[in-house]
């Protein structure tokens, strides 16, 4: 009946939280970790020279 849908849509929606919640703690967590690696090993991270958008787009040729 209508209170088996209630009890569903209730746990339903407290595990869905748990996910969420978990989900964002363990991408937090990985970002910390990466952040971290990087702010340690600056040598493998140079920043390379900006390039202008017409250095990265390939030239364009129209075919007819």
């Amino acid at each position: 009946g209508v209170h088996r849908q209630i009890l569903f849509t209730t746990v339903g929606w407290f595990v869905g939280y748990y996910l969420v919640k978990r989900t964002e703690y363990i991408h937090a967590k990985l970002d910390r970790e990466l952040f971290e690696y990087v702010r340690q090993h600056p040598e493998d991270f140079k920043a390379g020279e900006k390039k202008r958008i017409g250095e990265l787009l390939e030239d364009f040729y129209p075919v007819r």
